[in-house]
């Protein structure tokens, strides 16, 4: 079986999903990514340079369309947004899309009962688009069942296009924190939706003097953070291709956003034994309401209800506990490998 993943950006989580999942399937699979080349682990996989700058770009969608036929693939899965519109235009051979997440301006309230903030007129459109490439593709994969919920009830998406697939990550040795957490970090782009503004707001309020939090990413919200940040111990690093290894020397995860799916970052920090402290949007509840484990999640776009869960983190005199449980159900349910069985699996049953 020939497997064609296509991608139109350089980083971000549906670019490492893809890395990792091309890299877990080579070993039964033929496998090619078209697309940028990744800013991660690129020499993993076999890559084949094409660019699609932009949604609308019909040259560009044709020339892409042309690349992924004249090698002959199977099947052909479409990793982002913009990847899924131009695979749409694929009339003969099986396309899957895997549906990353909504938005950026959808919120929490709006995702999960509609109720406002309404999302602007250029986002209804974006959705209406997703809906059209959903009923058109073979099968969307929703790493989340919210998303799945979201698309078929609020997008209108037919139950059976979608199918449900955990995202992967590298899994490797746990290391859980020894003390009491000390150590945070904090793993995204400086973007509103990923609320640093609002960790920092709840770390003036809940920081014993011996806590620091190290900043692992960069974006347009970088100067105001830094500003947001004075006086504080926060160490900012900017964009960082070696997450993993930083979890690592972490004791703990803190991932504030106003809006998520499955993030790639809480299922790294799960594999390497590390307790997080995450908001209750999106799949995050699903992720890590584990049996054991201390429960620490907080009302989205509320620094008081952060606080909270942060001083409660700061109190665990033995965090490992959850640590070592949150690594078990980490291997068994986002290894690459039970992500891969569960996509060839799918692709063999569409081609």
């Amino acid at each position: 079986m020939r497997v064609a993943f296509l991608l139109t950006q350089d980083r971000g989580g549906p670019v490492d999903v893809t890395v990792r999942l091309a890299t877990a399937l080579q070993a039964s699979t033929e496998v090619r990514v078209f697309g940028p080349k990744p800013a991660r682990d690129a020499h993993l996989i076999d890559h084949q340079e094409i660019s699609v700058p932009r949604k609308g770009d019909l040259k560009a969608s044709r020339e892409a369309r042309a690349a992924i036929k004249a090698w002959r693939p199977d099947v052909v899965h479409a990793q982002d947004r913009r990847s899924g519109l131009v695979c749409a235009g694929l009339s003969d051979i099986p396309v899957v899309h895997t549906y990353h997440g909504v938005p950026d301006d959808v919120s929490e309230q709006w995702f999960r009962a509609a109720r406002p903030p309404r999302p602007s007129m250029y986002t209804m459109t974006v959705l209406a688009a997703d809906a059209l490439v959903a009923r058109r593709v073979a099968r969307t994969i929703v790493p989340a069942p919210a998303m799945d919920k979201f698309l078929r009830e609020r997008l209108r998406v037919p139950a059976q296009r979608i199918t449900h697939i955990d995202n992967c990550v590298t899994i490797g040795d746990a290391e859980p924190p020894t003390t009491p957490v000390r150590r945070l970090l904090f793993v995204g782009l400086l973007t509103e939706r990923k609320g640093l503004p609002i960790l920092l707001e709840a770390l003036r309020g809940a920081l014993p003097r011996d806590v620091t939090l190290t900043v692992a990413g960069d974006g347009p919200l970088r100067a105001k953070c830094e500003e947001l940040a004075r006086g504080l111990p926060v160490e900012f690093l900017g964009f960082r291709a070696d997450v993993p290894e930083l979890i690592g020397k972490h004791d703990a995860l803190v991932l504030p956003s106003t809006m998520e799916q499955q993030p790639l970052v809480i299922a790294e920090a799960m594999a390497a034994g590390k307790p997080v402290v995450a908001t209750d949007t999106g799949g995050v509840a699903d992720m890590l309401d584990v049996p054991g484990t201390a429960l620490r999640l907080a009302a989205p776009d509320n620094p008081a209800s952060l606080a909270k869960q942060l001083r409660a983190l700061f109190a665990d005199p033995d965090p490992a506990v959850t640590g070592r449980l949150l690594a078990k159900n980490a291997r068994e349910r986002f290894s690459s490998e039970v992500c891969a069985q569960h996509h060839l699996e799918l692709y063999r049953e569409l081609s």
